[in-house]
């Protein structure tokens, strides 16, 4: 399952977490929305020996509208667009789509095109001087083309996303997380 939909006018409207947006998301999503370590780290612990990453798609493209807008690409420019399901066993518990501009993958962040099955986490925090800028959300409703994607329509509650853009040695990368129903509830 590969998710073109964030390179349409329909893709997810990422927010940030204001005061009034925090009310409406659920408790047992906040706390996966609004903490900032490594994503990779939680759910290991959660699901100590069947956590995996399931790449979907890796490949060269224009991004979204709004993922060049975070990141100040310009219309014309292309990044390495890297979609994966963070699963515990089969079960996939998070859809994460990375948008890594060509000027971040030179010299030693080259290592970020060649991941494959590992997850970026892993790598991301481990990089000195590594920073991450304002969480943003997104609220995906039934009905939404990404919902549909996500949940193969059978999913009857909203689901929620996070995206943060990171920035190492100066240059930028855009992570953005759907916590899928299988997650929710889960505290890890």
């Amino acid at each position: 399952m590969v998710y073109q939909g964030f390179n349409c006018r329909g893709g997810p409207r990422w927010r940030p977490l204001d005061a009034r947006l925090r009310r409406r998301v659920p408790a047992e999503q906040l706390h996966w929305l609004v903490d900032a370590a490594s994503l990779t780290q939680r759910l290991r612990r959660l699901c100590p020996h069947g956590f995996r990453v399931r790449l979907l798609a890796q490949r060269w493209q224009r991004p979204a509208r709004e993922e060049r807008r975070a990141l100040g690409l310009r219309d014309h420019e292309f990044a390495l667009v890297r979609e994966v399901h963070l699963a515990c066993g089969e079960t996939p518990w998070v859809f994460a789509r990375t948008v890594i501009p060509a000027g971040t993958l030179r010299g030693e962040l080259r290592r970020f095109a060649r991941l494959g099955d590992r997850p970026l986490g892993e790598l991301l925090f481990s990089v000195r001087g590594m920073r991450r800028e304002a969480i943003e959300v997104a609220e995906i409703r039934p009905g939404h083309a990404l919902h549909r994607a996500l949940t193969g329509g059978r999913g009857a509650a909203t689901i929620w996303g996070r995206r943060s853009a990171f920035t190492l040695a100066g240059h930028p990368l855009l992570v953005g997380e759907i916590f899928l129903p299988s997650l929710t509830g889960r505290r890890g």
